[in-house]
């Protein structure tokens, strides 16, 4: 609606095409037969268009990945048809979460344009090996769960409760909800006090010259405001980006992790 209601500006779209299998984060098992047969990637590609009301989409990304994909060209070549006729300007990949290495040879091969990957104060690994990978081979980097789940926003408590079908329930079990606030509250001190933790979250992030955008959820107006305000308040103090570099949390995938 915002894309049509304003088509004197040029305004970027993106979505996500889900995995056929309706299986996230994906398996090492999973086969791209099993997610992204080239007969899903266009349907989905075809309907997301007519769903958005758009004749094209800017960036079509996979929801899974598995770098082993990278040996069925396939993918490739639908992407390329899709390409050509005009659907899609370019084609990412969204990486499991806590994996940013399952995206790395993805990004070498020079057959993706974007990666959507979880970054935040805690989850830093992606500098590691992806970042780097992402500069040099000039990927484009969307910075996704900036809050951690809502850890970074400063608001959850060992009482937080949600509704019944929201998946959060499944997501901060006990053992989840107790590390992230007790990590979240070690943050707290260092605070600016001109400053709130989203803003500080969300500067950390831009902070990093290999991330293009950001992807936070947003739910209310004044949220919108804050958040693309974060956008013009320039980089974070060095000191206090060095002390929030030391609050790396480094975490691997479990049953919960979705």
């Amino acid at each position: 609606q915002i894309v049509r209601a304003n088509l004197g500006k040029k305004l970027y779209t993106a979505t996500k095409i889900p995995p056929k299998n309706s299986m996230w984060p994906s398996r090492r098992e999973d086969s791209l037969g099993d997610c992204f047969p080239p007969d899903h990637i266009e349907e989905y590609v075809h309907t997301s268009l007519k769903n958005a009301g758009l004749e094209s989409f800017d960036l079509m990304q996979f929801h899974t990945w598995e770098d082993s994909w990278l040996e069925d060209d396939r993918w490739v070549k639908k992407m390329d048809e899709l390409r050509v006729q005009g659907l899609v300007h370019a084609f990412g990949i969204s990486i499991n979460r806590w994996e940013p290495w399952n995206g790395v040879k993805a990004v070498r091969s020079g057959l993706v344009d974007a990666v959507q990957v979880i970054y935040n104060i805690f989850d830093q690994n992606p500098e590691d090996e992806l970042f780097p990978a992402c500069m040099e081979m000039d990927v484009a980097v969307i910075a996704r769960v900036p809050f951690d789940e809502g850890t970074l926003t400063g608001n959850l408590s060992l009482d937080s409760t949600w509704q019944e079908d929201d998946w959060r329930n499944t997501y901060f079990v006990p053992e989840n909800l107790k590390s992230s606030v007790e990590h979240a509250e070690r943050l707290k001190p260092l605070i600016p006090g001109d400053m709130t933790m989203p803003e500080m979250a969300l500067r950390f992030i831009l902070n990093n010259p290999a991330v293009s955008t950001i992807i936070p959820g947003m739910r209310k107006p004044g949220h919108v405001r804050d958040n693309i305000a974060c956008s013009d308040a320039g980089a974070l103090p060095e000191g206090l980006r060095n002390e929030l570099r030391v609050h790396r949390w480094d975490r691997q995938p479990t049953e919960w992790s979705q």
